[in-house]
């Protein structure tokens, strides 16, 4: 799974790297611990909501970490969709209309995994791009209307994501059986292609995406808690 990560890149270099075109919303600051439920800057490409034949743009905006489906009841599912299953994403009701309108890319530095050893005892690791590049997550969003709001409230729809997950190769299988989806440089227009709809042609951009060159490193129990936030996080002990 991918329960934490970090992402430290300055706004401007995400810009220059994602070829962003709109930057919506203030910026965020650096987190070295970004934890579900957390808002998180991400980037996707959407078209006008009042034209939907105009031009896609891309964007760099904020999301919350943990989709929930237009459809729910109680955004507290949220909470338990911090990740989808590769496997079955573009089959799940949960994930599938996502799967085919609504893809986006997480940026990261790296994310943490913890592996269990002796006992009950579980040592974190982060997991980083080996040339120390840019990571980016393939996820999904979701817009969820919040009933209590006004129809015409700009804040009524809740804005959320998740990050797909697939299993993990030999040389990270031994800390955690499962790794977020990674989506290289030459792949990320096609994965955030708003005219992708087939769900069948998605799952051929899944099953193209090479496996990621990473390396990992042994890290402090500090991120352990979500309340702790600082470039020590992802240091080697």
């Amino acid at each position: 799974m991918c329960g934490r990560y970090a992402r430290s890149r300055p706004e401007p270099e995400l810009v220059d790297v994602f070829k962003v075109r709109n930057v919506i919303g203030e910026a965020l600051p650096a987190s070295y611990n970004i934890a579900p439920t957390q808002n998180a800057r991400v980037i996707l490409e959407r078209t006008p909501r009042d034209d939907p034949e105009g031009e896609a743009t891309r964007q760099l905006r904020t999301v919350r970490w943990g989709l929930i489906p237009s459809w729910a009841k109680d955004p507290k599912i949220g909470s338990r969709m911090i990740n989808a299953r590769v496997e079955t994403v573009t089959e799940k009701p949960a994930f599938k209309r996502a799967a085919s309108k609504r893809r986006l890319l997480a940026p990261a530095d790296g994310y943490f995994e913890w592996q269990k050893r002796s006992g009950a005892t579980k040592v974190p690791h982060f997991m980083y791009d080996t040339d120390d590049k840019v990571l980016a997550f393939a996820g999904l969003y979701e817009l969820w209307p919040d009933p209590a709001k006004n129809e015409n409230d700009p804040d009524r729809w809740l804005w959320t994501f998740t990050i797909l997950t697939t299993q993990a190769t030999d040389a990270l299988g031994h800390i955690h059986d499962r790794t977020p989806i990674i989506v290289p440089p030459d792949m990320r227009d096609d994965w955030l292609d708003p005219q992708l709809t087939d769900l069948d042609l998605v799952r051929q951009v899944l099953d193209a995406l090479p496996e990621p060159t990473l390396s990992t490193r042994e890290v402090s129990p500090a991120v352990n808690s979500p309340r702790n936030d600082s470039p020590d996080l992802i240091a080697a002990v």
